[in-house]
């Protein structure tokens, strides 16, 4: 459902919502400002602090609870009224939440749990960004051009010749090693080495592996100059972001839409890698600076 304005004074429409969530709930948040939040990691403490700051430079009041946990308490969080809006990704929301089988269009995905969660839940999704968060293979552009890979497909042939880096939990499931087997044949590498999640990288850039186990928007892949294999027969579905919103807390405050939808078209794979890079790599800096600066940037929120 849109966030269109449906003609209720605010102080009316601030009432309503005052009402709905009367109903016992713990920590339920004030209703006169706008919670936002996000999970623990990275990529979403930065999004939530965009999302927080656009609404802020467009006039309403913001509360943050950043750093929630994963998908299973921010939705709680969510339904309960205890936030009004969190960053979810639509492949994320298809599978864990919804418990639905992969679809292979981008399109398709953000359709499905778009209309999944506005009947079943009350909740609406606002426009996905292209960045795309998806479980991914990566190499450096050295090897890359060594053994002329490009896709996934290059790579199933060649990986005899070459030594995996992936936690174990890539090794057993079926959006793992084992699917990637089935749907595209070989991918029977010379050797696997079980690595850390926060190490997989540096045990890429020393040498110690060829091919790694990454996701789509990891700042390393920028700041490492990385190659990611390209998925050509679209095993992973799309993990696009876009902010999820309770519809009361839209219709009480439409503008939420319009200035969040603006973020989105902005937010490539590209610019989320640089954003992820600012936070983990090198400079250290902080989720919200971060997030501030590329608003003024963008010219966002004004």
């Amino acid at each position: 459902m849109s966030a269109r304005r449906d003609g209720l004074r605010r102080v009316d429409a601030i009432a309503l919502i005052g009402a709905a969530l009367a109903i016992p709930a713990c920590g339920s948040k004030s209703t006169s400002t706008i919670a936002v939040g996000a999970k623990n990691f990275t990529e979403e403490l930065i999004l939530g602090e965009l999302y927080a700051q656009v609404l802020e430079r467009g006039g309403l009041t913001v509360t943050r609870k950043l750093d929630l946990g994963g998908t299973d308490i921010a939705m709680a969080a969510l339904l309960r009224g205890e936030i009004d809006l969190y960053p979810e990704y639509t492949g994320t929301a298809l599978l864990t939440q919804l418990k639905r089988p992969p679809l292979a269009s981008a399109a398709a995905i953000y359709a499905a749990v778009k209309s999944a969660y506005a009947q079943r839940y009350d909740l609406a999704w606002l426009d996905p960004a292209p960045a795309n968060n998806t479980q991914a293979l990566a190499t450096t552009a050295t090897l890359a051009r060594t053994y002329g890979l490009r896709t996934l497909s290059d790579l199933a042939g060649k990986a005899p010749q070459l030594r995996l880096g992936a936690i174990p939990e890539f090794l057993k499931r079926s959006d793992g090693l084992p699917g990637l087997q089935r749907i595209y044949g070989g991918f029977h590498f010379k050797q696997t080495q079980l690595i850390d999640i926060g190490l997989k990288y540096k045990a890429l850039l020393d040498g110690d592996v060829d091919v790694v186990v990454a996701f789509g928007t990891d700042g390393e892949i920028l700041g490492d100059h990385l190659t990611v294999f390209v998925d050509d027969k679209h095993f992973w579905p799309a993990y696009n972001v876009a902010p999820v919103v309770r519809e009361q807390t839209l219709r009480a405050y439409p503008a939420i839409a319009t200035l969040l939808n603006r973020i989105a078209p902005l937010l490539t794979d590209t610019a989320m890698r640089s954003l992820n890079e600012e936070v983990e790599g090198p400079q250290k800096r902080e989720a919200g600076d971060v997030a501030r600066d590329f608003i003024a940037a963008h010219g966002l929120g004004s």
